[in-house]
């Protein structure tokens, strides 16, 4: 019987932490391989992690709401005879250990928007739980031992000395981002080729204290717990007249890249109010269409299709700012954003290449964005890469707003409340469906009279939406 270690994966390339939500299993529970033992928090969105291997659950070495970094082991499996065990887990050192000797360079990246100049200051580390074993039934704290362990001699030996380590391109960042010389890794892979776990496990193993901690007192272990509540509750601190919120995963790195993208980028605001009462008008005839039976047809809908029509009219308006090259690129395809607000925080994934959808498809794949963000499903991969986003901020009742860029893009339109208002119509004042369009853009790439055509003809097609047809 071998114990075989389970490390937290890096789930989305450049992140270096995940929150711990969920377990879904417990000591002595079978898992077979590709079974999702819990749900993490990243600084995108919330995935399910599935074991690699069959085994019974040994020990969980963190608690629910526990912050771990990537590379460490979150879980051991016992396994069959001939099976070989991974190495031990590493001991994480006490938050103010941590802070100090945390690698400058490892920051929070949220794919997509890049680092930012200023260094960001790492949440403190806890002590991982004790580890609970299960063995002929029962559950007992794992003891620390007074000193550690004799090294296991490596079964593959180093890089030669005057070699270069062999390592795709993604690893040799990631060992660079780290600070982690790749001579000095031992490798894994086939070949002698160092892995993205080879990099993690020299990390951790640069951060690792000296000795094993003894077991720390009760009241030092109390930010464990305590984590727990703060994941299902806020955590309150002092009187009962204040309550204090940690700012963490999605919130905490959706208000870093709005700042950033606020200060970084000139950020131009326009608006216009316009009827909509003829795509009100359409929209409940699509609804009635047998031919789109089945697909949810809503004003967001064709918003987003009077904005691709628009961008089809204004080309250079689908662009971004290339700050180290000194260069606008522009885009000849749309990932159109949709901003969305979710129980962990605004998200904004976007539809990949929503130029070249239909009408129906655009329809199938907002509908699919939503739920998915809805039930906190949205993958990395589903917010990388945007163009331009839409923020739907009538739905709670708002006329307009001024919204910040999400940070890459070149603007981000707000859409404000569709209201029945008196409005002069074809010589006469009539009661008609009326809304307020907010577009913000970086003026690096849009000037005045480019942002200023591009939401005029985003109103002139929900204003007359047979432009979807004469204008496309």
């Amino acid at each position: 019987m071998t114990i075989r270690e389970f490390k937290m994966p890096d789930v989305g390339e450049g992140l270096t932490e995940a929150e711990i939500l969920k377990w879904y299993v417990q000591p002595g529970d079978t898992v077979t391989d590709g079974q999702v033992v819990c749900e993490v928090e990243t600084a995108k969105a919330a995935v399910e992690l599935p074991i690699p291997f069959d085994g019974v659950v040994h020990a969980l070495l963190f608690e629910e709401g526990t912050t771990v970094d990537v590379g460490q082991v979150i879980i051991s499996v016992q396994t069959g005879p001939g099976e070989a065990a991974e190495a031990p887990a590493q001991e994480i050192p006490a938050p103010a250990e941590a802070e100090e000797a945390a690698p400058a360079a490892r920051q929070p990246v949220l794919v997509g928007y890049g680092v930012s100049e200023s260094s960001t200051k790492r949440r403190p580390r806890k002590a991982p739980a004790p580890a609970v074993a299960a063995q002929n039934g029962t559950t007992a704290p794992a003891a620390a031992p007074a000193a550690p362990a004799a090294p296991v001699a490596p079964a593959v030996p180093a890089q030669p000395t005057g070699e270069r380590p062999m390592a795709k391109p993604p690893v040799r960042k990631l060992a660079k981002d780290l600070g982690i010389d790749l001579a000095s890794v031992v490798p894994t892979g086939d070949g002698g080729v160092v892995t993205r776990e080879d990099v993690h496990a020299a990390a951790a193993a640069a951060i690792a204290p000296q000795t094993v901690p003894a077991a720390a007192p009760a009241a030092a272990q109390a930010p464990a717990a305590e984590a727990v509540a703060v994941s299902a509750a806020p955590a309150a601190e002092g009187s009962a007249r204040e309550t204090r919120i940690p700012v963490k995963g999605v919130r905490k790195v959706t208000a870093q890249a709005m700042v950033g993208s606020a200060f970084t980028a000139p950020h131009v605001t326009e608006f216009i109010t316009l009827d909509v009462t003829r795509t009100m008008k359409l929209v409940q005839e699509l609804k009635d269409d047998p031919d789109l039976a089945g697909l949810r047809i809503n004003p967001l809908l064709l918003i987003a299709k009077a904005v691709l029509v628009a961008i089809r009219r204004n080309p250079d308006v689908n662009a971004s700012w290339d700050e180290a090259a000194q260069e606008i690129v522009l885009k000849h395809y749309v990932n159109l954003g949709i901003a969305a607000a979710t129980p962990r925080g605004l998200i904004v994934p976007n539809i990949k290449d929503a130029h070249a959808k239909t009408l129906g498809e655009l329809s199938e794949s907002l509908s699919s964005l939503v739920a998915t963000a809805r039930d906190g499903k949205t993958s990395p991969a589903d917010m990388q890469n945007g163009t331009i986003t839409i923020t739907n901020v009538g739905v709670f009742g708002v006329d307009t707003g001024t919204p910040i860029l999400n940070p890459g893009e070149s603007a981000i339109l707000a859409v404000g409340a569709i209201k029945l208002q008196p409005w002069v119509h074809k010589g006469k004042v009539k009661p008609r469906q009326v809304t307020t369009l907010a577009l913000s853009f970086d003026h690096r790439l849009i000037d005045g009279e480019l942002g200023s055509k591009f939401l005029a003809d985003i109103a002139a097609v929900l204003e007359h939406p047979r432009r979807l047809v004469t204008w496309s």
